[in-house]
């Protein structure tokens, strides 16, 4: 069962790169603060690539201008997600997040078997936004979809 509304975000570990590889734990990510996550399915794929990610760099500022920070998380490496995220011009402050083993994926009960197309476990598309740890929005995509994950319905859909 996935994680609701209402939980807190599951203890876990996931990295990043800035001026080298660094660790965070989700109590860390978390606290404290309103956070986005988003998770794409695999960095540099077509959806994730076109539209997934560069709607949220479009909308960066607008997250922020609401008191909310914004991380990006996929079942890549630190190192893959940092290329990505140079790629696609991520701003200063957007974490690009490495669930590398997909243990935040699973302890949320968001993962996707993708081994029939050779890609294993990853994530499914999804959103979550957190205040100080706790959930209080949660948009998952069917199979095959992009809508309820994008920068735009999360902005539209942020609980008041």
């Amino acid at each position: 069962m996935s994680i609701q509304i209402g939980q807190r975000v599951p203890e876990a570990v996931l990295q990043y790169i800035e001026d080298g590889v660094h660790r965070i734990d989700t109590h860390t990510l978390f606290g404290n603060r309103k956070l986005v996550l988003f998770a794409v399915p695999g960095a540099f794929t077509p959806t994730c690539s076109e539209r997934h990610l560069p709607g949220y760099v479009e909308h960066y500022d607008a997250f922020r201008a609401k008191g909310i920070e914004v991380a990006c998380m996929a079942v890549n490496d630190a190192f893959v997600m940092h290329a990505w995220g140079k790629s696609q011009h991520v701003p200063p402050g957007m974490k690009m997040l490495a669930d590398g083993n997909a243990d935040l994926t699973r302890a949320l009960g968001l993962e996707l078997d993708a081994s029939g197309y050779g890609m294993g476990v990853r994530s499914k598309r999804f959103a979550l936004y957190a205040e100080d740890g706790i959930v209080r929005g949660l948009w998952v995509e069917a199979p095959g979809e992009f809508r309820v994950s994008s920068a735009e319905y999360v902005l539209a859909h942020l609980p008041t």
